[in-house]
């Protein structure tokens, strides 16, 4: 069974090509009850994935949509399975661009902590995907897969399941084939394009990254990095990440004299964004369940 056509992208905006509205159909083989049968036919996609497909009315029997899970199959009928629909953003900070069985693709922006930092109450983008999930299907469940900082906006990846955040996380050098940013850094740059290569070791009482440009044990760090523009002490950079490790690209940036425009924590000493100038533009990876390869573009918020 060819999953990819189940699970579909939501619209252009995930950067994927016009909406598609191809559907899938299954003819019933025997009688039963509709998310029986679901179980049985799209085996091995998850159950919560299968519930979140009636939930979000992708299911039709004859042609009439159908949300019981209990709705009674018999033997020649027909089940159309038709693609995600864009409901629009699920929190004024956050906005869906992909989803399907085992994924959500969100759009954050600058100030949403992708996971609580232990303040009661607080609002993430983990609670909030948490909410919508269970919105759709009481056992609906979300797990991150990776981790933007607070004040960095763009892209970010969920799983539905912890098996599919597991195979993410694995092997996520291997799926993912390209990580883009766009970043606005104090200073002018002599070059036009570098590589910074360090390693990265965590004060524990600060939590603030160091880099050393020699292996002291820490994490080996890979940063690519592109000028776009320079105008007023400032230069606008596309980054590329050969690796994906905390703070990466402000402690890399900061340790060559470079630091992101509004980043105190790295000694940045001008804000004229009112934020942290990093954003997550681009992510492209192959779907660990499917095979598809998938691509995500957002777009910059920096004008200098």
């Amino acid at each position: 069974m060819d999953f990819s056509r189940i699970f579909l992208p939501l619209s252009d905006t995930a950067g994927t090509g016009p909406e598609r509205t191809d559907l899938m159909k299954l003819t019933v083989k025997y009688d039963s009850p509709l998310l029986e049968y679901l179980y049985s036919a799209l085996a091995p996609q998850s159950r919560t994935g299968i519930k979140s497909l009636l939930a979000h009315s992708r299911i039709s029997v004859n042609g009439k949509s159908v949300k019981a899970f209990d709705h009674p199959l018999h033997s020649g009928d027909m089940i159309d399975i038709g693609p995600y629909r864009k409901s629009g953003p699920v929190h004024k900070d956050l906005k869906i661009v992909y989803e399907d069985g085992w994924l959500i693709v969100a759009d954050k922006k600058a100030g949403l902590p992708a996971i609580s930092t232990g303040r009661e109450n607080e609002t993430t983008a983990y609670s909030i995907l948490y909410s919508y999930m269970q919105s759709c299907t009481p056992a609906g469940r979300i797990f991150i897969v990776h981790r933007l900082d607070r004040d960095t906006s763009g892209l970010i990846v969920f799983a539905k399941d912890a098996q599919t955040k597991r195979m993410l996380q694995e092997n996520w050098d291997r799926c993912v084939t390209e990580r883009k940013y766009f970043g606005v850094c104090e200073g002018r740059f002599d070059r036009e394009e570098g590589k910074i290569v360090s390693w990265l070791t965590e004060n524990p009482k600060s939590l603030k990254m160091n880099s050393s440009p020699y292996d002291n044990g820490g994490k080996k760090a890979v940063t690519n990095y592109r000028v776009s523009e320079q105008r007023g002490g400032l230069s606008l950079l596309e980054i590329e990440l050969e690796t994906g490790r905390k703070n990466q690209i402000r402690v890399q940036l900061a340790s060559v004299g470079h630091p992101i425009a509004g980043d105190r924590k790295y000694g940045a000493v001008t804000n004229p964004f009112g934020r942290l100038a990093l954003h997550a533009a681009t992510l492209s990876f192959r779907h660990p369940r499917t095979g598809e390869f998938l691509s995500f573009t957002s777009p910059q918020p920096f004008r200098l």
